[in-house]
Formats: structure tokens, sequence, C-alpha cells
């Protein structure tokens, strides 16, 4: 299937690019070759294949959630630039 120079123009259009007379005369034939090849695709029966989302399998990228053992207070307040009443002190956000 070949593009007419009407029909780039009109897909530069729809993407809202401006494409000078050469751009124009290279995505035609590259746009082109694009169509052609999945119109090779089109001949293929893919009746007894089901739609998927991904043809990679489902896995979760998130790690399993383990309960461990967290720092005491001691350790805790051992790393505190300052400590008081056994709580961490900051400096006051408001005046």
């Amino acid at each position: 299937m070949t593009l007419t120079r009407e029909e780039v123009e009109h897909i530069a259009n729809l993407a809202r690019l401006q494409l000078s007379e050469e751009e124009l005369a290279l995505y035609r034939g590259q746009l082109s070759a694009i169509l052609e090849y999945f119109s090779q695709l089109q001949v293929l029966d893919t009746t007894e294949i089901p739609p998927t989302a991904s043809v990679l399998p489902a896995r979760s990228v998130l790690r399993e959630d383990r309960v461990r053992p967290g720092l005491n207070r001691e350790e805790l307040l051992r790393n505190a630039p300052e400590e008081e009443a056994g709580q961490i002190r900051v400096p006051p956000v408001l005046d």
C-alpha cells in the first residue's frame, strides 16, 4: 500500500507537524513500508490466538512484605542528633 502525498500531509496535520518537502517524501516511503508490512501480517490466521494485553507474563516488581525486627529505642536515639525524654528532639517548625 503506497500512501499519497496528500495522505501524508493529512497525517502530519493530525500530528501537528510541519514537514518540509524532503520530509514528506521520506515519511511517505517509510509509512508506506510500515503499512505494507502490516498488510503481510493480515494474511495470518489468528482465530485461535486469544487477545492479550501483553505478551509478557504478569509478575509483581514489588518485593514480598516480611516482618523484620526494627531498632530498639536505645539504638534509635543513639543515632539522633538530640534526644529529650526518650524522643528525638528537632528544631521548631513554627515560632
